[in-house]
């Protein structure tokens, strides 16, 4: 694992994006098209616009993925994910093709559909993030290790309901579904390189959990440490519970 480390939240946005840019041109100069799946939540705001401003990537040759949505949300919700990915995303590149989760189509439908075209080739890049309960995608914990689902619903913990609301997302956590469609630990894992991208002293603990505990279903991304190609872009505040050997390990940027 790589661990960067830059100033603030911005200058994390702006490293990201850059390193995710960089690599999905390497990726088109040796194959047709690159296959790209995108977090949401606050921590993606500085992440995505910057990789909406880099030049030189072919976004014609790029197919993204919706990485999870809840369950029972329509897209017009101020809360909904693919109207986060639409306005900050997909809607600002001439992208090949984007596959959204439909929150409020029939659930075995919108994953089996999805299932099929992630199925269709190799993630080349996931840009994911990490929870204030270490969750990875929606997988709160205990997250099931073991599915080799692709997409799966999953149930919402009270923690991660509740960073939903102190986000701004939802007023109240009564507002705040229970479930969600979320791509599975083991799918996330068969990326060829992701950017885990946390910024935020909400995080620190998290992080820290992730990168320094052992690999438990009780801190979902801790499972990072099992993946070949992992770059954790942190910031100073997300970084400050990490070891004194992870952050020797670290670089700054």
């Amino acid at each position: 694992m790589f661990i960067k480390i830059a100033r603030d939240r911005q200058g994390l946005g702006n490293f990201a994006g850059r390193l995710a840019a960089s690599h999905l041109i390497h990726v088109l100069k040796n194959q047709p098209r690159a296959r790209l799946v995108v977090a949401t939540g606050s921590s993606q705001f500085e992440v995505l616009q910057s990789l909406t401003q880099e030049s030189g990537i072919d976004w014609s040759r790029v197919d993204g993925f919706h990485l999870d949505e809840y369950l029972g949300l329509d897209r017009n919700h101020p809360a909904s994910f693919c109207g986060y990915l639409a306005a900050r995303f997909v809607d600002l590149v001439p992208i090949g093709s984007f596959h959204f989760l439909d929150g409020k189509g029939a659930p075995e439908a919108t994953l089996a559909e999805a299932a099929r075209k992630w199925s269709l080739g190799p993630i080349d890049l996931a840009m994911i993030g990490i929870g204030e309960n270490g969750h990875l995608a929606f997988n709160d914990p205990p997250a099931d290790f073991e599915t080799t689902d692709i997409y799966h619903v999953v149930n919402l913990d009270h923690a991660c309901r509740q960073q939903q609301v102190g986000e701004g997302w939802f007023s109240s956590i009564d507002e705040c579904p229970t479930q969600a469609l979320s791509m599975s630990i083991h799918a996330i894992l068969q990326s060829r390189k992701i950017i885990c991208s946390v910024p935020d002293s909400r995080k620190a603990s998290a992080v820290a959990s992730s990168i320094d505990g052992p690999i438990t279903s009780i801190v979902p991304a801790s499972i990072l440490q099992k993946h070949a190609d992992v770059t954790l872009v942190l910031d100073e505040a997300s970084a400050t519970q990490l070891s004194d050997k992870s952050l020797q390990s670290s670089e700054r940027v």
